[in-house]
């Protein structure tokens, strides 16, 4: 259950870390969709095809194509002024994070191939340590861990489907600290889907779309309670956040000989689906304090959110490849029910990075990228927000390497 809530929270906090999608998504799960701000749909020539487009496996060289790479996320601390009295003016905790990723495609079998990805797309970590926001959010943590296996069908030289299984396991840790408080903690195994497909007009065009289905994280766990020094609730908790679905459509077009690819990606979450936080408990809650704080269901009223990416490839030459991109990302959290959990803003992304092949099989790259929020200012709302939050900012860095045989 409190992992419900650390996945609103790190809304916020994915999307202040740059590649992350509005609310609590994190598109980049490789070297190349980091370098290109995730404009990595139609075009996607390495293992990680997997995940950000399986449909295109199809047209990977004939090998095993594999890719590990490390994300380091740097999350600077959001500054929050209020507008009625300077003594709640606060600024939240900077963090770091280490992300493993792994991307592996197999040979082609009678034109089938097959792929496995394990991927962070949800979470990282929020907190507060001054008085206003540690009332609700002192501590809101997410973490997740996807197994996408998938899977891709040439039905000729144009066209190849894809598609694949989704299994998230996610875990988290809600604290906050006032004269009412709380402590949860729980866990959950949930499934989805994904599909792809990839249309070849002619030979340096790509027209691709994918979906990832919604996926509902049930997190189960305990949760402690209490009224001042006094502990009321030691006990079952569980609460519902979703994983909302999203739609990719995008294009890329290789010119000059081959040497540049630029793509076009439009991205869009279903954020709808996120209307309510609607703890429940077991036993139910007396204390009518506790219910009124803690159980009373929270409105939402998310809105669906859109992402514009554009990404540059060019080969430099049989070695060096660099690669930048670019993204406008706008925030789905309405001014009523933005928290301090999820200080969310609209976003620029900028992104670079290069990869190295020494030698046929062998490729290593970097890539880096800075998510710039911009400041927003929320009227008095049902949160306690009354502010001005700014400063909020990621920086990821991802390096790694691509291996085929």
């Amino acid at each position: 259950m409190k992992q419900k809530i650390a996945v609103v929270a790190l809304t916020g906090i994915l999307a202040a870390g740059p590649a992350f999608a509005s609310g609590y998504r994190i598109p980049e799960q490789s070297i190349n969709s980091t370098a290109l701000s995730a404009a990595y749909v139609a075009n996607t020539p390495a293992a990680d095809a997997s995940y950000y487009n399986p449909a295109n496996m199809s047209w990977l060289e004939n090998k095993w194509q594999t890719e590990a790479s490390l994300t380091w996320i740097h999350l600077a601390s959001i500054e929050y002024t209020d507008k009625v009295t300077s003594s709640f003016n606060s600024g939240s905790r900077t963090e770091d994070f280490a992300l493993p990723n792994l991307h592996i495609v197999s040979p082609e079998f009678n034109n089938f191939r097959f792929g496995l990805s394990v991927v962070y797309p949800y979470g990282l970590s929020k907190r507060w340590d001054n008085t206003l926001p540690k009332a609700s959010a002192e501590e809101f943590t997410l973490k997740t861990y996807e197994f996408n296996p998938t899977i891709s069908y040439k039905l000729n030289e144009k066209i190849s489907l894809g598609g694949g299984l989704r299994a998230i396991y996610a875990e988290g840790v809600v604290k906050s600290t006032a004269g009412a408080s709380r402590d949860l903690k729980g866990d959950t195994t949930e499934y989805g889907y994904n599909l792809a497909a990839t249309y070849r007009p002619v030979e340096n065009l790509s027209l691709a779309a994918t979906y990832r289905s919604k996926i509902d994280l049930d997190i189960e766990g305990d949760a402690r309670l209490y009224l001042g020094a006094a502990q009321l609730y030691n006990g079952y908790a569980e609460v519902s956040v979703p994983a909302p679905a999203v739609l990719s459509l995008a294009t890329s077009y290789t010119c000059n000989n081959g040497k540049t690819t630029a793509e076009l990606t439009y991205d869009k979450t279903f954020w709808n689906a996120y209307d309510k936080l609607d703890f429940n408990y077991g036993p139910a809650l007396t204390n009518a304090v506790l219910i009124s704080v803690f159980d009373n269901p929270k409105a939402k009223n998310w809105v669906n959110s859109e992402a514009y990416r554009i990404g540059l490839t060019h080969k430099l030459n049989t070695q060096w490849t660099v690669m930048a991109g670019f993204a406008i990302d706008k925030n789905p959290v309405p001014d009523q029910t933005l928290g301090f959990e999820l200080p969310d803003s609209d976003a620029k992304i900028y992104s670079c990075g290069l990869r190295y092949q020494p030698t046929d099989n062998l490729t290593v790259g970097a890539a880096y990228l800075f998510d710039d929020k911009e400041s927003r200012s929320v009227p008095t709302n049902a949160n306690g927000v009354n502010g001005t939050f700014d400063n909020s900012a990621a920086h990821l860095f991802t390096a790694g390497l691509q291996y085929r045989f």
